[in-house]
């Protein structure tokens, strides 16, 4: 027989299992929670996942120019943008990038937002071996440690495709949280071999990537005009705003950077700090307090 998760049940004001992530329902739920915590985060891929993709790309200046754009030029507008605003976010960055870029990781960190991890040169760990995925980890963690001086604690997967080992291999290096899975709107345990990690969902409708790209080496598509996905985002705040939930909104310097984009991202903002019970976080803060909070519903 299939096991029952032994912490679904409703207790208190709380909307989500903390040891699976399902959704309580009670006959109060439909008023709404009126709150919810923001996770504005960043993979700063620069050209590193075109060049995992087609490697020729290392060798073509037009097309590396679109991505590489992110480091140099996107990120410190997007920085200036969360000062204006005064929020914190959180960084995913390959280690490849990181090591051509070592002052915008300096810059970021000194501004007190969050260094995650993001591969090494943006390889998806289910294309790769388990010896070769902890050669990646343990490689892009030297290098963003070597940065900013600080240990790495949370970790994104590239192009959001773990393999059936990377969750126990981050547990294994002492990563706390990962973000690459679509189970829940809200914080849950994962098991991670002997161990658990906390996972903070993500979903593509909350990515820029789907909405934005086109490029002949980075896939042809019809880009969205900001408005169109300011309005899609504000309605996905709204509804997990009233579930009580966490709205975690992954974005690329070199897409959402962009002319038009950023003021977009800025007006995002504005409109959900204008609603109550909103709280701008880090996602390795979120992922902290969850821990200490449900430290019982974590198995193993």
């Amino acid at each position: 027989m299939p096991q029952v998760c032994p912490h679904c049940h409703w207790s208190g004001d709380r909307r989500f299992c903390p040891a699976c992530g399902a959704a309580l329902w009670s006959p109060d739920t439909d008023k709404g929670a009126a709150e919810c915590t923001v996770v504005l985060s960043f993979d700063v891929d620069g050209s590193s996942g075109m060049i995992n993709r087609d490697p020729r790309v290392e060798h073509r200046p037009s097309a590396r120019s679109f991505g590489d754009y992110g480091p140099t030029v996107a990120v410190p507008h997007i920085l200036t943008a969360l000062a204006r605003a005064n929020v914190p976010a959180s960084f995913y960055i390959p280690g490849w990038v990181a090591e051509r870029n070592p002052a915008t990781v300096e810059r970021i960190a000194t501004a007190g937002h969050e260094i995650g991890h993001h591969g090494y040169l943006h390889e998806p760990p289910a294309t790769l071996s388990a010896e070769e995925e902890a050669e990646v980890l343990d490689q892009g963690s030297e290098i963003l440690t070597g940065i900013t001086g600080q240990p790495v604690a949370g970790y994104r997967s590239p192009s959001w495709e773990l393999s059936d080992v990377s969750l126990q291999l981050m547990a294994e290096r002492g990563f706390r949280y990962d973000s690459s899975l679509m189970g829940s709107d809200a914080p849950y345990w994962v098991g991670a071999g002997e161990s658990a990690l906390v996972e903070l969902p993500i979903h593509w409708a909350l990515d820029d990537y789907p909405y934005f790209v086109f490029a002949p080496t980075d896939g042809r598509r019809l880009q969205a005009a900001p408005e169109h996905v300011e309005s899609t985002w504000k309605a996905a705040f709204d509804e997990l705003h009233r579930r009580g939930a966490i709205f975690t909104l992954t974005m690329h310097p070199y897409i959402i950077g962009r002319p038009g984009r950023v003021a977009m991202l800025e007006r995002l903002i504005q409109y959900m700090r204008s609603k109550p019970g909103v709280t701008f976080s880090r996602a390795v803060d979120v992922c902290n307090a969850f821990a200490s909070d449900w430290s019982s519903a974590k198995p193993g």
